[in-house]
C-alpha cells in the first residue's frame, strides 16, 4: 500500500518492497552503508546479492521511501507478534541523508506498525549519528552492548 507524507523539502510514496524489487534495495542499501562498510571492514547491508536480497524481503518486511519516484530510502523490520517488532535497518540513500527520510520512515514505520509495543534494534555503538537519531530523536533505550565481530554494537529498546 502506498501512502504520501509531506516533508519538509520533498513529498515522500512509501511502499512495501517484493521481491522484483531487490536491485532497488541494493542500489539503496549499498548507497547508505558503504561508508560503514568502508570504516568498519565489513557491513552486513552492503554488498548483497540479488538472491541475498530476494531472500531477505521473504525474512524482513521492507518499506522503500521515494522522493519523486526515485527510492530515497529503506526500514526492514520483522513482527515477532504479540506487539514486538525488531527493526533490522534504516537506511537512506547518501545523497539525501541529512533530509528528513530517516524520520519519516521511523514515522511511517511506527504508524503502519500501530500494535507495536516493544521495538528492538542494534546499532554500530561509535556511529555517534545512529544512537542520537534513535535516543533523542524517538525515546529508544540502550540497553546493553555485543561484540559483532570487529564492531561493537548498542541494542536498543523502545517500550510503551
Amino acid at each position: 500500500k502506498a501512502s504520501a507524507e509531506r516533508g519538509i523539502f520533498m513529498e515522500l510514496e512509501y511502499k512495501k518492497a517484493e521481491k522484483k524489487d531487490a536491485e532497488t534495495l541494493i542500489d539503496i542499501y549499498n548507497s547508505a552503508f558503504y561508508d560503514d562498510y568502508i570504516r568498519f571492514g565489513k557491513c552486513p547491508a552492503y554488498g548483497r546479492s540479488k538472491e541475498n536480497m530476494q531472500k531477505s524481503i521473504e525474512e524482513f518486511a521492507k518499506i522503500i521511501a521515494y522522493n519523486q519516484q526515485t527510492a530515497a530510502g529503506i526500514i526492514s523490520y520483522q513482527n515477532k507478534g504479540n506487539g514486538e517488532y525488531y527493526i533490522g535497518c534504516l537506511g537512506v540513500k547518501k545523497e539525501y541523508q541529512g533530509q528528513g527520510i530517516g524520520t519519516a520512515l521511523m514515522k511511517h514505520f511506527l504508524s503502519e506498525c500501530s500494535d507495536w509495543k516493544e521495538i528492538t534494534l542494534v546499532t554500530p555503538k561509535d556511529k555517534k549519528e545512529n544512537v542520537r537519531f534513535y535516543t533523542e530523536r524517538f525515546g529508544f533505550k540502550i540497553t546493553g552492548e555485543e561484540n559483532d565481530e570487529n564492531v561493537t554494537v548498542c541494542r536498543f529498546l523502545l517500550k510503551r
